[in-house]
């Protein structure tokens, strides 16, 4: 008998004599200890002497089995990748210098005849016409020779811009190449993203290629939580849901359409604010922290989207009299004709010329509150007309005592000075009513997963670097 079955047979017979011991052991308990590490070790010993006597594997028989396998034949696999006709695709943005030969050279189109059609075709020449920045792609040949050109851009119709795009298509028909012009509705796309603050808030957003007009939002959302000009931190962290407005797929790169914030978390010196945007019963959009409290406050923090401070409420060297005078405003630096919005409900108290301040407009608020908005380029309301807040009341200008374009801001309670900033934040928040509330609640488990998820990848993304 083989010794395979030999040990088969030991190891049958030894299971039956351990199954008496288990037996015998239960009647006598006392004797379990000694009987049971005897049988253990017959067994080990038993099982050594069997086991050596197995062969040794070095002297079993091998056999060496080969195959002549026939090479394929290379050239002919090569001559039929070669047959097979290559596309290249690039993308690009045009630039304010472009030429139509400098933009196809950068494309990587080498084609004479598509030069020529984009110089003389009407469709063409609004590609390198009005702004720059809009999108193109094509499709070239291993030759460059051009197959497409697709080019996307701001809708030409003003009452379009925002939600269509202008399209134009170059492409061959047979020998000769054709264009169509033709708009088409943009689509939104949701997205996530997440950063940490190294020096700055935009700096960090850039890190993250988050979109400018989203970015803006972010800080406007939180500006009454965080005044990101003395209290941003490094290692400050973020995470958003935002929409992208897309073109064909592609995201926007022009401005206007920016997409809304949808969600967004800032961990300030490590304190966590959250916002959710959200439509009450009544269609009022407004932002919320994930426990349905409103962000809206009855004043916002600024008169302008979020731009940089230049001169706080603070004592100052004034920058005409040379002298060293008490600021009792906020200087915000802003291009020629930014927009300026009331921060609240009110009734315009004065509009027009006013000394130092130059074209000024003062708006009266509840409970002896009231805002200054000075040096504008242009006043866009009258006196005694009731304003509700963020309408826009006039430009930033240079007008009056001013040094350059910006927009000098008061805010004064029963007459007297006080920090803007300060009383923004203090200022009442706006409720949200029992019937939305479930609603949002709803909402935001959802926006909070992908909160979540956006915080996670960009802490995945950061482990990687």
């Amino acid at each position: 008998m083989e010794t395979a079955n030999w040990m088969d047979l030991y190891r049958a017979v030894a299971v039956a004599h351990a199954m008496k011991l288990l037996a015998w052991a239960t009647a006598h308990r006392r004797a379990i200890v000694v009987a049971g590490s005897s049988a253990l070790a017959g067994v080990g010993v038993a099982a050594y002497a069997i086991a050596t006597q197995a062969p040794d594997a070095s002297s079993l028989p091998r056999q060496v089995l080969s195959e002549t396998l026939a090479p394929i034949d290379v050239l002919p696999q090569v001559e039929s990748l070669a047959a097979v006709p290559l596309d290249f695709y690039r993308t690009d943005l045009t630039r304010s210098n472009d030429s139509v030969d400098t933009l196809l050279r950068r494309l990587g189109v080498n084609d004479i005849d598509a030069a020529k059609f984009l110089r003389s075709d009407t469709a063409s020449r609004q590609l390198l016409s009005g702004r720059v920045g809009k999108m193109v792609q094509v499709r070239t040949d291993k030759l460059g020779r051009l197959g497409v050109l697709v080019g996307r851009w701001a809708a030409s119709d003003s009452t379009l811009q925002g939600t269509h795009f202008s399209r134009l298509t170059i492409a061959r028909d047979g020998d000769q190449l054709v264009s169509r012009l033709e708009t088409a509705p943009l689509e939104t796309s949701i997205r996530l993203g997440s950063g940490v603050v190294r020096s700055s808030l935009f700096a960090a957003t850039d890190e993250a290629r988050i979109p400018d007009g989203v970015a803006a939002q972010l800080a406007e959302v939180f500006s009454s939580d965080i005044d990101f000009r003395r209290e941003l931190r490094k290692g400050d962290s973020f995470s958003m849901v935002y929409e992208v407005l897309t073109a064909d797929g592609e995201a926007v790169t022009w401005g206007p359409p920016t997409g809304k914030l949808l969600a967004a978390e800032f961990i300030n010196n490590h304190k966590g604010f959250s916002a959710v945007w959200f439509k009450d019963a009544q269609g009022r959009g407004g932002y919320y922290d994930l426990d349905g409290r409103s962000k809206r406050r009855s004043f916002l923090a600024s008169p302008l989207e979020f731009t940089r401070v230049t001169s706080g409420f603070a004592l100052r060297m004034h920058p005409i009299l040379g002298q060293w005078k008490q600021h009792n405003g906020i200087d915000f630096g802003a291009p020629m004709g930014t927009p300026v919005r009331t921060v609240a409900d009110g009734v315009v108290e004065y509009a027009g010329w006013q000394n130092g301040y130059g074209n000024v407009v003062h708006i009266q608020h509840s409970n002896g509150r009231a805002t200054v908005y000075a040096h504008l380029s242009k006043v866009q309301v009258r006196r005694g007309q009731r304003v509700e807040q963020g309408l826009i009341v006039g430009a930033v200008g240079a007008t009056g005592w001013a040094t350059g374009p910006h927009l000098h801001f008061e805010f004064k309670a029963d007459g007297r000075p006080v920090n803007p900033a300060v009383m923004a934040r203090n200022s009442e928040a706006i409720a949200l009513d029992a019937a939305s509330k479930r609603r949002f609640t709803s909402l935001a488990a959802n926006l909070r997963e992908q909160l979540d998820a956006a915080d996670s990848v960009g802490h995945d993304s950061a482990a990687a670097e």
